[in-house]
C-alpha cells in the first residue's frame, strides 16, 4: 500500500518544501499525495511527474481538508512546513493540524530535517543521497 502522504507549507516555507519535493520526486512518485492548493500548485509546477492532490487553499479551507482526512484515516503522514517567523494567522490551523496528527498517531515532519528522516524511514534510496 503506497503512503498517503499530506504535504502543507505556510508562506516563507513554500520554496524549501517545493526544494524538498524536487528532492525526493522519486520517493513522492510511490506515494499518494493531497496538498493544499498554492503549495500543491508550486509542487507540480516543479515535478510535473508527479500526481497530486490538490486541496484548497489552506486559509480558504484546505488545512481543515487535511485534517477531515487525517481524522478519517486518509492520511499516514504529513509534512507541514510551518513558517515560525511571520506573524502568526495560521497559528489556528498550525494547531489544529498538530493536534490531529497526534490524537490519530500519524508521522508529522514539521521543518526539513524531520522530513528527511520521515522519507529515510520510508526506505528511500533518494533520502540517503547528498
Amino acid at each position: 500500500m503506497a503512503l498517503r502522504l499530506a504535504l502543507i507549507a505556510h508562506d516563507l516555507k513554500k520554496d524549501e518544501l517545493v526544494a524538498f519535493a524536487a528532492r525526493h520526486a522519486a520517493f513522492l512518485s510511490g506515494c499518494e499525495l493531497v496538498a493544499t492548493g498554492t503549495t500543491g500548485a508550486r509542487i507540480l509546477e516543479a515535478c510535473p511527474q508527479l500526481s497530486v492532490r490538490r486541496l484548497k487553499s489552506g486559509p480558504l479551507g484546505g488545512d481543515q481538508q487535511i485534517g477531515a482526512l487525517i481524522a478519517d484515516g486518509a492520511i499516514d503522514a504529513m509534512i507541514f512546513f510551518v513558517d515560525p517567523l511571520t506573524p502568526l494567522p495560521h497559528d489556528v490551523d498550525v494547531k489544529a493540524l498538530m493536534r490531529l496528527a497526534i490524537v490519530y498517531d500519524i508521522a508529522m515532519a514539521l521543518n526539513p530535517a524531520t522530513a528527511e528522516v520521515l522519507v529515510a524511514a520510508h526506505g528511500s534510496d533518494a533520502a540517503r543521497q547528498p
